[in-house]
């Protein structure tokens, strides 16, 4: 029978206020957190970023605008981040039209001689081929870590050889993404290039590199020459042959700086690199460097890391949702990415976790994306004025970072969710745990320890909140002390 109209609308009334009040009612699941306190891994290092893109970009803004991004990284009320990887850059013939994405084209240090054609005019030893006013502003941030923090660690980076060694003329890769872009016999011409940055950087700046990574995601098919980014493709057979040279180039040169290899796109192709090296180029590599952009066989690359003897960096990633459209205040993204870094510091139990670029681009309309920690418009002129919106991820990312810290070691911990370490004197336990889901979780902590708990979900920003409950979509960082006395909220350092 038709309802009246009015019996209609109260239907549909009470309707709505059942399904509104089941959404705000979904019921507490308990989930108990066991750490195993008594067999701590590895000795964590620290947290940072590549600089590269966003280096080049915002070095050369006004200095209220660049320094406000460095202290949100690298500051003691920041992230507290630790470690930086200097990109040093290839660079196009000064005669290619401009193709790469914005901030991707990083400067050389070489001069090319006047009168100078085709490629084979470069001599490392000569001092007027080389132009050390390049890249002025990646370095600006070489000098402003070095002021923010006490103990930090430089890693130096190649995404390509100069466009003058590679077979396609381009710092974008061959041809085809699955061939060689090194100029056959070039590995010790390009290894000299790389030492000779390095010693001069560490002069001039007043830092340690202490490691150096020659190629990058080298045995992928991503490098090709209208690709809008630097990067080259490199086979394990020249892997193998550009570590050997670039060992030998740094030895020449008396600098303690060692070779960290191979920054493979992922576990499975790290283990097939590493598989093909020979014994003797192993023994030169002094850290291991895979991205986690993949994550089948992580432990894989944990054991290589455990048999060879060699300390383990998860050096590069981030990971937003797919296909979540650009939100600065939104948490699908930042829980996608917290959740991706327990699981890497888990399975890999990396001595560092390093993200790709901190700050990125703003979508010019429509979806965008939610790559990045801070955003802003890179495309801006270096003048400005420049709009930096700090985003849920920057916060996802503090709930790690300022509680984790250098010295720390990783526990295991049996909840799929929580990652967890240790204070070198034992008496601070840090848990990270992420829910994702839309039930709230009560944890059940052991026993014997006083916690506190720092929140970040859609109301809070790394915030110290009551209890032990997380709620739905939401990364809480657990800090436990053997302190019984409360004391006012940790603030991570």
């Amino acid at each position: 029978m038709r309802r009246p109209r009015s019996s209609r609308f109260a239907a549909c009334i009470a309707a709505l206020c059942l399904a509104t009040s089941a959404v705000a009612q979904e019921r507490t699941v308990s989930v108990t957190i066991r750490p195993a306190v008594e067999r701590p891994s590895t000795v964590f290092e620290g947290w940072g970023t590549a600089l590269a893109w966003f280096a080049h970009v915002t070095g050369g803004w006004p200095e209220a605008d660049r320094a406000r991004l460095a202290d949100l990284f690298y500051g003691t009320d920041g992230l507290g981040w630790t470690i930086a990887r200097y990109n040093i850059g290839g660079g196009n013939a000064a005669d290619t039209p401009a193709y790469l994405r914005p901030g991707a084209a990083i400067p050389g240090f070489w001069r090319q001689p006047s009168g100078a054609t085709g490629r084979d005019w470069w001599r490392a030893d000569d001092a007027a081929m080389w132009d050390w006013s390049q890249d002025a502003n990646q370095r600006w941030w070489l000098d402003a870590i070095r002021v923010r923090v006490r103990e930090p660690i430089f890693e130096a980076f190649s995404n390509s050889p100069p466009w003058f060694m590679t077979v396609s003329g381009r710092v974008s890769g061959a041809e085809k993404g699955t061939d060689d872009n090194l100029r056959p016999g070039y590995e010790r011409p390009f290894a000299d290039y790389m030492a000779r940055v390095v010693d001069e950087l560490q002069h001039r700046h007043g830092i340690t590199f202490r490691t150096l990574s020659p190629v990058n995601e080298p045995n992928t098919d991503y490098w090709f020459a209208k690709n809008t980014q630097e990067g080259a493709h490199w086979s394990p057979a020249r892997q193998a042959m550009m570590i050997d040279a670039t060992d030998a180039a740094l030895k020449a040169r008396g600098l303690a700086t060692v070779i960290a290899a191979p920054d493979e796109t992922n576990s499975h192709l790290f283990l097939q690199d590493w598989a093909a090296y020979p014994v003797a180029t192993r023994a030169r590599v002094g850290q291991l460097n895979v991205h986690s952009y993949g994550t089948v066989n992580q432990t894989g690359v944990r054991d290589v890391a455990r048999a060879s003897g060699i300390k383990l960096w998860m050096s590069e990633n981030d990971t937003p949702l797919d296909k979540d459209p650009q939100d600065f205040e939104g948490m699908p993204s930042a829980l996608a990415f917290a959740e991706h870094v327990v699981l890497d510091l888990k399975r890999l139990e990396p001595a560092a976790w390093v993200f790709w670029q901190a700050t990125e681009n703003t979508a010019l309309s429509g979806p965008g994306s939610n790559w990045g920690l801070v955003k802003a418009d890179l495309r801006v002129p270096a003048a400005g004025p420049h709009d930096i919106h700090v985003t849920r991820k920057y916060w996802a990312m503090a709930q790690f970072s300022r509680y984790i810290r250098p010295g720390y070691r990783l526990v295991p911990v049996d909840d799929l969710d929580t990652a967890g370490a240790l204070s070198p004197d034992g008496r601070t336990l840090v848990l990270v745990h992420v829910n994702g889901g839309i039930n709230p979780r009560a944890l059940t902590l052991p026993r014997g320890w006083h916690t506190q708990m720092v929140l970040t979900d859609r109301s809070h920003t790394a915030s110290c909140v009551i209890g032990t409950t997380v709620p739905a979509r939401a990364i809480a960082t657990l800090l436990l002390t053997r302190s019984t006395q409360k004391t006012p909220c940790a603030t991570g350092r």
